[in-house]
């Protein structure tokens, strides 16, 4: 209840502060009233110029010169040097070349102490023309740094660690290690070789189709033919199959497991 009273009374007031006022009417007084009245321009009647006469011109004042006063006797003099004339900018010489400047002589400045450049000195050093990058090949030529005590350690290291080529059925072919002709577990499964390409039809282009067609075409060699010829080395004759490789695994897988069931 005393909040509702609180709210009225604000309200009533907030009502009283902002009504507008009633300002008083001031009767107007006849005496101050400011009279204004709009008078018209007559225009101005255009004046005619008078002629023009031939007149002669007004005379200059008559000055008489100014003589200078004479020196007297006691009076010091002095005498000036004829002026010099002007010397003109050469460009060139008789020659026709371009005329430059001396150098100047440059006298090294009293008390100067050059210094040593700071920091890595090696920073502009270009000893190592040609940057050297090891490559697979390495291991087949000695060290350029190679003192006789290393060379012999490793003549007797080559002697005595050699590989060995270990072949396990299913064809499966080991590379292990061998320590005085001991086999050691370290083994790896190299890749197998590539195949010559010297004879690879893959690489050669299609030959020309005879007239006659296939009449007088060369025989393909047998499968077998081919299976040697990859075993040997040898490059593949034309006409062998594309996957003699595939076929030479599988023939040697068969003669292991013809092998194996013959006992």
């Amino acid at each position: 209840m005393v909040a509702v009273l609180l709210h009225a009374l604000f309200v009533v007031a907030t009502w009283y502060g902002m009504r507008p006022r009633l300002t008083p009417t001031v009767a107007a007084r006849t005496d101050e009233v400011l009279r204004i009245r709009l008078i018209v321009r007559s225009p101005i009647p255009a004046v005619a110029p008078p002629p023009a006469q031939n007149l002669p011109p007004p005379p200059k004042p008559h000055t008489r010169p100014r003589l200078p006063e004479p020196v007297a006797k006691e009076a010091m003099t002095l005498q000036l040097p004829p002026p010099k004339p002007a010397a003109t900018a050469r460009l060139y010489d008789k020659n026709g070349q371009p005329l430059l400047p001396a150098a100047a002589a440059s006298a090294p400045e009293p008390g100067y102490v050059q210094h040593l450049p700071q920091g890595d000195a090696r920073v502009m050093q270009h000893t190592d023309a040609i940057k050297y990058k090891a490559t697979r090949f390495e291991q087949y030529f000695p060290p350029p740094d190679e003192t006789a005590g290393g060379a012999a350690v490793r003549h007797v290291v080559d002697a005595v660690v050699k590989s060995k080529d270990v072949n396990l059925p299913r064809g499966v072919h080991l590379k292990c290690m061998t320590v005085l002709g001991i086999p050691t577990p370290n083994c790896i499964n190299p890749p197998a070789p590539p195949s010559a390409k010297d004879g690879d039809e893959r690489l050669s282009m299609a030959p020309a189709r005879p007239l006659d067609g296939r009449a007088h075409a060369p025989k393909p060699p047998s499968v077998e033919a081919c299976i040697a010829m990859y075993r040997a080395g040898k490059p593949l004759a034309s006409g062998c199959p594309v996957d003699t490789p595939n076929r030479s695994v599988d023939a040697e897988l068969r003669e292991h497991a013809e092998g194996a069931a013959r006992p």
